[in-house]
């Protein structure tokens, strides 16, 4: 099977001279400053949040009470799908507006670095969108890959995994409940203090994200949020597929941090489906992943529900030596991402600061240290705040990441003509090709879009063509006879021929309208 990735991520903003009230309208006004190709409206009939894998739907959805702070203060706000504000790019990316910030959403990417390519180019359509509103207001404005503000607030960076709908739900969440509590040793972005349980900001911990968890299961993600979301919109066939909805993750500047987490993740959810089991079970999982995360020692001990000690190095290892076992030599993607983890967990046991150049945790505690050291501040001095906030900014001139990428203090792991390129193309090995390509040739006659389907306007009228069966791949040949379609009509001509030349269904055109 081939999975499909992508990754979600709210950027935190801050535009002069407005305050929380006013964030909501500038986070709209920003993603519709978005220069390049684009269609809309978004299609929100195939989704429905309140569906849960386990098998039922939920009444609602809790909502947190500090999503008022995005709300007009003096006026009525927009109706909800105005407020979302969507543009689908020409990348088969979505950007959008969520509660107050401007979110950007990759393509399906197939590869591991393909997907680290389009989460990096998502920051470079972000900054177009920021030079046009800074030139169409004359205010500045500021937009930050983070995940909290430092004042009780947390917005996520949701990560997604095509996963086999015959794994029982029982045995995702045993399998893989070990690993997302404890792979924050890696893909922390870092953080000073604590926002919940008594907030304090004299210690520095590993995870931005792991303050805000209240459950171990639930399909909700704005309030009492899950570390396991069991939120079921698989975007694909949902007799075969389900989507593994990662929310416990934080939104990493680092590239290497960025593919070792979800390439980790996708050998560890691999594992799982084929039926192997860690054999442990972690006692008090929402305790254990704060206690993990503010472990000034840096041992991350924790205790199984059998009474036994161990740490989280280890059980990243048990999934880590399974993985080495079946997949080694699959390819060179997953070659490199097992001598990846391998190295990281050894040197996590060793000597944390060897990993300085790749992980974020690491190299903003290690350049806010020398700071307070050489200015004598305590942790909670405001100075300190800021600039854990600057390590943020994807501004590349400010942003104290870029800085230490410019002085070569941090490992790349794509290059800068491969995020040029996916901010203007799409994945061709993915489903995401013909959607960037109806985009790029004929965003005039898309009457709504979304991840699994199309809706094309033509002479006869509305014409719906089906993604879903591409959940699996476009075949090359297909792609190649559509980027030659000088019309929707030829369009639709030729994935009707592939359809019926492949030896299942790949794509439907039908003439039904809406």
């Amino acid at each position: 099977m081939i999975r499909l990735l992508g990754l979600e991520t709210e950027y935190g903003i801050t535009v002069e001279g407005r305050d929380a009230g006013d964030l909501l309208v500038e986070s709209m006004e920003l993603v519709r400053a978005y220069p390049g190709p684009h269609a809309k409206p978004w299609d929100y009939h195939p989704e429905d949040p309140r569906r849960d894998a386990r098998g039922y739907q939920v009444r609602h959805l809790t909502r947190s009470p500090d999503d008022d702070n995005y709300r007009q203060q003096d006026a009525k706000a927009p109706p909800v799908r105005d407020q979302r504000s969507d543009r689908v790019l020409a990348n088969g990316a979505r950007l959008y507006n969520d509660h107050g910030h401007p979110e950007y959403a990759t393509p399906e990417c197939a590869s591991v670095l393909d997907l680290v390519a389009h989460d990096r180019a998502g920051e470079r359509i972000l900054l177009d969108c920021v030079a046009e509103r800074e030139r169409q207001t004359g205010k500045r404005v500021r937009l930050y890959k983070n995940n909290s503000d430092h004042f009780g607030v947390s917005y996520g960076t949701h990560e997604n995994y095509l996963s086999l709908r015959e794994v029982p739900f029982e045995a995702l969440l045993a399998g893989l409940l070990p690993f997302l509590v404890t792979r924050q040793i890696y893909a922390g972005a870092g953080k000073i203090g604590v926002e919940q349980d008594g907030a304090s900001t004299n210690i520095f911990q590993l995870s931005q994200r792991a303050d805000f968890f209240t459950e171990v299961a639930s399909v909700d993600t704005l309030h009492r949020r899950p570390i396991f979301n069991t939120r079921d919109e698989p975007h694909a066939d949902p007799a075969r597929f389900r989507r593994l909805h990662v929310i416990c993750g934080d939104a990493n500047p680092s590239e290497f941090a960025t593919a070792l987490k979800v390439g980790a993740t996708a050998m560890a959810l691999a594992l799982v489906e084929e039926g192997w089991s860690p054999g442990l079970e972690i006692r008090e999982p929402v305790r254990t992943i704060k206690d993990l995360s503010r472990d000034q020692t840096h041992r991350w001990m924790l205790e199984t529900m059998q009474g036994a000690k161990t740490s989280a190095v280890e059980v990243q290892r048990l999934y880590l030596a399974e993985a080495h076992r079946r997949y080694q030599g699959r390819d060179p993607e997953t070659d490199w991402l097992l001598m990846a983890w391998d190295t990281v967990l050894r040197d996590l046991e060793e000597d944390v600061f060897r990993l300085v150049d790749r992980l974020d945790w690491v190299a903003k505690l290690h350049l806010l240290e020398e700071f307070r050291e050489s200015e004598s501040l305590a942790w909670d001095d405001p100075m300190m705040l800021s600039l854990d906030l600057e390590y943020a900014s994807i501004d590349r001139q400010e942003g104290l990441y870029w800085g230490l990428v410019d002085a070569g203090q941090m490992r790349q792991v794509v290059g800068s003509k491969t995020v040029a390129d996916a901010a203007a193309d799409p994945p061709k090995d993915t489903r995401a090709a013909l959607r960037g390509l109806c985009v790029r040739r004929f965003p005039e006659s898309i009457a709504s879009v979304c991840w699994s389907r199309l809706w094309l306007r033509n002479g006869d009228g509305e014409h719906l063509l089906d993604l879903s069966p591409l959940a699996e791949g476009v075949p090359p040949r297909l792609l190649e006879e559509v980027s030659r379609a000088r019309s929707v009509s030829d369009l639709l001509q030729q994935v009707q021929q592939g359809a019926r030349r492949a030896e299942t269904p790949v794509a439907e055109a039908s003439g039904m309208e809406e």
